[in-house]
């Protein structure tokens, strides 16, 4: 028997990932999920936030969902992970998978303050 994943390691790991844009963005809720946005932007105009579940850990980025084609280069092992258009669900740590969903997730501030995406 495999032991039960530690969702508070996933979840510590994620919100490390947010930890640089916190400085620079304002705690929210909405629905219950704690998010980030911009200082005195409206609640659904949230930049990411995190969701704790029963079994697994979700990472929130509206920025994917507002252009897709943020998600172009990821590959196909975080792909697996997304639930819908804005999430990542994590039931046991991945260290390369949390790298590039932090490489996702500069990129994808950079839109959100930019207000739109940028080729680089």
């Amino acid at each position: 028997m495999t032991d039960p994943p530690d969702l508070n390691l996933v979840e510590a790991r994620l919100r490390a990932i947010l930890e640089p844009y916190r400085a620079r963005l304002e705690e929210n809720s909405l629905y219950g999920v704690e998010t980030l946005r911009r200082p005195g932007a409206n609640a659904h105009d949230w930049f990411a936030g995190i969701r704790l579940g029963r079994d697994r850990v979700s990472f929130l980025l509206k920025p994917a969902y507002t252009w897709p084609i943020l998600l172009e280069p990821i590959s196909t092992g975080l792909r697996k992970r997304m639930q819908g258009k804005t999430s990542f669900a994590f039931g046991r740590p991945d260290e390369a998978l949390f790298a590039e969903l932090a490489l996702l997730t500069e990129r994808c501030y950079r839109a959100y303050e930019a207000g739109g995406p940028t080729i680089d």
